[in-house]
């Protein structure tokens, strides 16, 4: 009864006038720059911090949680239609949400990842409302040892998501890890990998990897092609999924759902690493693993689902215990401190309205997410009509635009330009580059946290099995790697044999 009374109470609040107008603009901005590769919810949020210093804290919470989620629910538009993810999270949806839409099937893709991403909304707020103190203790568990053995796994998890090769995308992810090390050491100060390159002293951003390792080298690889203007289907099937699209995608969702929902809480991991786990759970789970990377709408129902679920998920470490699970939580955290407001277990005693109007904030947020999104599948199928000698320019200016205005320095639109002649080669060489934007972005996080653990347990490596989570994490991942090459070990012998025939036939 106490449960229906907040809600109810959060509604209310939620409902005024001033808190639902922060409201409509945080749910529309987080939209206009999910859709924009480089910008970004972080950005954003950093960008109008100040402003919310002016404002009431609740209204402020309410824009800037909008505009978390809301970014992390319309990043996968860009990368369905053009292979540009909007979001990290996002690069996922590439593998199999841009083949929909080159076989003239961008409209179910849309809709299952907006109807996706409303659903896990939906839920994971209630998740929030009901289990916030039960879930935060869940995390309290997690050392700098658990997460280093949860990095592993999720590294190694990448690894059945788009190549044929084990070695092959273990390597990426190390190249990603690799490249994740450029800069200056925050321990010894020392520059790392930078070849005396005093632009590479602060490291190398996600932008200018994620734009030039996908929307350079997609625009390079469509332009080798003979015929550009039939690049994407112009004949569209479709704005809506068939009931066959909707039977495959409602599993794939609650999947999706449930797991983001719970690795969402822990910090260091969020809707990236849930929307990579989820994908290659799905795939494994497939009768038909073949088709994911051609156009499989369970790569992006899933994904998508797992995203949005830890997005909203991971604002419970940040209300309950006042820990943010990533840098927009550090954000939102410092935006209500300077207000004086402290978040933590007395937050829903001491400020009922701030945390139960937040709540409250989100599933109508999530509504209008909604309807703001299924009205513009149409507007966005429009742009298959376009032909691709008249679009690439225009990709290629944004993208440069937004890679420069990271940090308004020339150099980084230089390396993007680089990444994507590397991903150009490593996509004829049948490279995947998601496992190396996920070492990339967990390569830090590795290091960090292995730093941490072996500092505590004074250089002892044993820490790492002594913990009981830890240790099954580690043997978690150390069975995926047998399942992922034990059909490896039974193809050599068959080949062997077959070969041993030819050479008998001969």
């Amino acid at each position: 009864m106490d449960l229906l009374h907040n809600i109810a109470h959060g509604f209310e609040v939620a409902l005024t006038p001033i808190n639902f107008l922060y409201c409509v603009i945080g749910a529309t901005l987080g939209t206009f720059v999910g859709v924009l590769p480089g910008l970004g919810p972080l950005a954003t949020i950093a960008m109008l911090l100040p402003i919310t210093f002016k404002i009431p804290a609740l209204a402020s919470l309410i824009m800037l949680t909008g505009i978390y989620y809301s970014a992390h629910h319309s990043g996968s538009t860009t990368a369905i239609m053009l292979n540009m993810p909007g979001e990290p999270s996002s690069i996922i949806i590439c593998v199999d949400g841009h083949p929909m839409a080159r076989q003239g099937r961008a409209g179910p893709a849309l809709c299952i990842s907006a109807l996706g991403s409303f659903f896990a909304g939906c839920v994971c707020v209630i998740i929030i409302a009901v289990f916030s103190p039960a879930l935060a203790a869940i995390a309290l568990n997690f050392g700098a040892a658990e997460y280093t053995s949860l990095v592993v796994l999720a590294l190694l998890a990448s690894s059945a998501l788009a190549g044929r090769s084990l070695v092959t995308t273990v390597a990426m992810a190390v190249l990603g890890i690799l490249l994740g090390c450029v800069g200056t050491d925050v321990n010894s100060g020392r520059e790392r990998f930078t070849f005396g390159i005093q632009d590479l002293a602060d490291g190398m951003s996600f932008v200018m990897i994620g734009v030039g390792l996908f929307a350079f080298t997609e625009i390079i690889s469509q332009l080798g092609r003979e015929r550009r203007e039939k690049i994407v289907s112009a004949k569209v099937q479709g704005l809506y999924p068939t009931g066959a699209d909707l039977k495959a995608a409602w599993k794939p969702i609650l999947r999706g759902t449930s797991l983001g929902a719970v690795l969402g809480v822990l910090p260091g991991t969020g809707p990236l690493v849930c929307s990579f786990l989820a994908y290659t759970i799905e795939k494994k789970l497939a009768k038909d693993p073949s088709r994911f990377g051609k156009g499989a709408i369970e790569g992006v129902a899933a994904p998508e689902s797992a995203d949005n679920a830890a997005a909203f998920t991971h604002f419970i470490p940040m209300l309950t215990l006042g820990i943010p699970a990533g840098a927009p939580m550090a954000l939102m955290l410092g935006a209500l401190t300077i207000q004086g407001i402290s978040p933590g277990p007395q937050l829903m005693t001491e400020h009922a309205d701030l945390f139960w109007g937040a709540i409250a904030s989100m599933w109508i947020g999530n509504m209008m997410l909604l309807v703001l999104n299924l009205p513009l599948i149409g507007i966005w199928i429009r742009l298959l009509m376009i032909p691709y000698r008249f679009l690439y320019p225009a990709i290629m200016v944004f993208c440069c635009i937004g890679v420069y205005s990271l940090s308004s320095s020339s150099f980084d639109v230089y390396v993007a330009a680089g990444m994507g002649v590397l991903g150009y080669v490593l996509h004829e060489l049948d490279c995947p580059a998601p496992p190396l934007i996920l070492g990339f972005i967990l390569g830090p996080i590795l290091e960090e946290n292995l730093r941490r653990a072996l500092l505590i347990s004074r250089g002892d490596p044993m820490i790492f099995l002594e913990r009981p989570i830890s240790l099954a994490l580690l043997l978690l991942a150390v069975t995926m790697l047998l399942i992922f090459c034990t059909p490896l070990l039974r193809r050599k012998p068959q080949s062997m044999l077959a070969e041993e025939l030819a050479e008998e036939g001969t």
